[in-house]
């Protein structure tokens, strides 16, 4: 993973523009599975941030940007022609608070533009490891997003994962590994029955502190890439 030139896709790729699946009966069981598989590699809970605790009175405040790769002719297919980009740019603006006892919570509310698609989610994360000037942080989070404003199905995901970073002045890489597990409900659907699809989750993204905060982070979700690039401040 490439996180750094991977960003650029995030300024010249075309972005999904439809707000309805309104032909997903013309999917097979294995297609919907597949797209499944694409909307929860994009959709999951991105806290983009690296596994260093804030501390107790600690935050960190930013407006990101993701990019997830899609297979236009599926989607094509399940939108009725209306998808016709090569994947999903989402917004969004999260927030991080540090707590007592090395515990992080964070929330996340997005919108992919030219929709009614609205994403919010959530994040608790444990640090098994503070982390100093000789060691690393190591922190443990469990995550939570759900999709609304798509009448013909409900997606939400469930995921966790572990990661590990290290300052270096102004800089902190961070890598990690982890699972998310979505489920995708047809609604009004003769023929598609739910998928409950877990994929494994591999990310690394750097931190760069510069008074303003920018993060840049790369994931890969199943076979699925995405890219993301947070502007904010961290304190």
């Amino acid at each position: 993973m490439k996180p750094i030139l991977g960003i650029g896709i995030l300024v010249c790729a075309p972005v999904v523009q439809a707000s309805s699946f309104n032909s997903l009966d013309l999917l097979s069981q294995s297609e919907f599975a597949q797209l499944t598989e694409i909307v929860g590699a994009a959709t999951h809970y991105k806290g983009v941030t690296s596994s260093e605790p804030l501390g107790t009175i600690g935050f960190d405040v930013g407006v990101s940007l993701s990019y997830t790769e899609i297979d236009t002719a599926l989607f094509e297919k399940a939108s009725n022609g209306e998808v016709d980009a090569a994947g999903f740019i989402i917004p969004r603006v999260t927030v991080h608070k540090g707590l007592p006892f090395g515990i992080d919570l964070g929330v996340s509310a997005s919108a992919i533009p030219d929709t009614d698609i609205a994403i919010v989610g959530g994040e608790i994360r444990y640090a098994l490891m503070d982390g100093g000037v000789a060691t690393p942080a190591i922190g443990w989070r469990v995550s939570y997003s759900a999709i609304s404003g798509v009448d013909e199905m409900d997606v939400k995901n469930i995921s966790t994962d572990i990661a590990i970073s290290k300052g270096l002045v102004m800089f902190t890489p961070y890598a990690g590994i982890g699972f998310v597990r979505t489920i995708a409900t047809p609604n009004d659907s003769n023929d598609l029955m739910e998928e409950t699809i877990d994929q494994e989750k591999l990310f690394a993204g750097v931190n760069i502190n510069l008074g303003l905060n920018i993060t840049l982070e790369a994931d890969k979700t199943g076979e699925n890439t995405s890219y993301s690039a947070k502007v904010g401040i961290r304190f």
